[in-house]
């Protein structure tokens, strides 16, 4: 049997996508993972004193809404005690009715106006930010007197503008500003368990 070697395969037509990601990843270690860290501590001392988190996105980013959100409610490193925090789009029966009786911009508006309490945290995802159903929750959020978190892609977007603190992420595809909104989900869960002492 002969087995033939090759050396690294080359870029495809469609560009280096790690190399992408790394040149990204390098911006966002330099610029902005300080502002995930930063949100996880707060984040932990908001659910400490018995806040709650609200996490929204579409798509890709509504997985990565439901990733922060279990890794508060489950655990992320070490035991500790489990925290609020609900992820707008598994409740798949609210939803549909939101939907159907309300239409999709009041997708997560109607859940965060349920929810939300004065002080709690809204986190919105979006690679684009200009989601109508996610400025539609920034708005409730500020009306249920929320602080409105939004994690983006590049600025300026709509879903910024909307946001009481913002982390725009600084990348050139879709696959890479979800890829780095994971590592900010990491940096705040990170961060949160360093905040209690884990």
């Amino acid at each position: 049997m002969t087995t033939t070697r090759t050396g690294p395969a080359a870029p495809t037509a469609h560009g280096d996508h790690c190399g992408r990601l790394l040149t990204a990843l390098e911006h966002f270690r330099a610029e902005q993972a300080a502002t995930a860290e930063r949100w996880g501590a707060r984040l932990a001392a908001t659910l400490a004193a018995g806040g709650r988190l609200l996490a929204a996105g579409n798509g890709g980013s509504a997985a990565q809404a439901q990733h922060l959100t279990a890794e508060l409610v489950g655990r992320y490193r070490t035991d500790r005690a489990p925290f609020s925090a609900i992820a707008l789009h598994t409740d798949t029966s609210s939803c549909t009715a939101i939907v159907n009786d309300y239409g999709a911009d009041e997708l997560f508006a109607r859940q965060v106006r349920a929810h939300a309490r004065p002080g709690d945290v809204l986190i919105l995802m979006s690679t684009s930010g200009a989601s109508p159903n996610l400025l539609s929750a920034a708005t409730a959020g500020h009306e249920s007197a929320a602080r409105v978190w939004a994690l983006t892609g590049p600025a300026p977007n709509p879903l910024a503008e909307a946001g009481d603190e913002t982390l725009c992420v600084e990348a050139g595809s879709t696959a890479n500003v979800q890829e780095l909104h994971l590592v900010a989900v990491h940096l705040m869960c990170g961060a949160f368990d360093s905040a209690l002492g884990l």
